[in-house]
């Protein structure tokens, strides 16, 4: 059953996310002016990322996150490959997921849920199958069930098909269950990358063996 059409999906999932986010945000309103700060003094202005991610039914909305990344650029003014842009600071930011933080600003502005698919880039609407679009049944989350099942450690196509299967089985257990894993796997610092990658490949489409 679609996230959307049960009960918990079109109510109880709203008061869920900010009865854990607003008290959570005020809590650790403290340790984000630090990280600002760190972020400011170490990699400079502007501390925070922001871009432009699809939404529930792929309508955008703007992300926002701690900077991880340098300027860095090649002569011809392009941006370095990820892996010589990501100073020790970033990698220690998303190795504990602390640049996700300002994303519960998203979530208690209502265009993401602390836990669902997570939001991609734009240009990867038009280069999902039907099946895989459907990831977009459900709010955009934190964390999900492909980032305890494998994060970047896993192929995109069984991303996906968590991603798939999260919307058709979500639930109150299943949320919490999935917050659970999540702050297990964060502590253990699993599936950060992919194999031979600072982070994750970019997708370009599902190929289709032909027959």
């Amino acid at each position: 059953m679609k996230t959307q059409n049960t009960f918990y999906g079109r109510y109880g999932k709203r008061w869920f996310d900010l009865l854990l986010t607003l008290p959570g945000f005020v809590m650790i309103s403290p340790a984000l002016f630090m990280i600002a700060l760190l972020i400011k003094s170490r990699l400079g202005n502007p501390v925070l990322f922001k871009q432009d991610r699809p939404g529930l039914h792929g309508k955008p909305f703007t992300i926002y996150k701690f900077r991880t990344m340098t300027d860095a650029r090649d002569n011809d003014g392009n941006f370095l490959p990820d892996a010589q842009r990501l100073p020790k600071l970033g990698k220690f930011l998303r190795a504990t997921s602390l640049d996700e933080l300002p994303e519960l600003w998203n979530v208690i502005k209502g265009e993401m849920s602390l836990v669902g698919p997570r939001p991609l880039l734009m240009q990867y609407l038009h280069r999902y199958t039907p099946e895989q679009a459907r990831r977009h049944e459900a709010k955009p989350g934190l964390t999900g069930w492909a980032q305890v099942n494998g994060r970047n450690a896993i192929t995109w196509e069984e991303k996906f098909e968590l991603d798939v299967w999260y919307v058709d089985h979500c639930s109150v257990f299943l949320d919490i269950r999935i917050i659970l894993l999540t702050l297990l796997k964060v502590f253990r610092r699993e599936g950060i990358a992919a194999a031979g990658e600072a982070t994750m490949p970019e997708f370009f489409g599902s190929r289709k063996d032909a027959n």
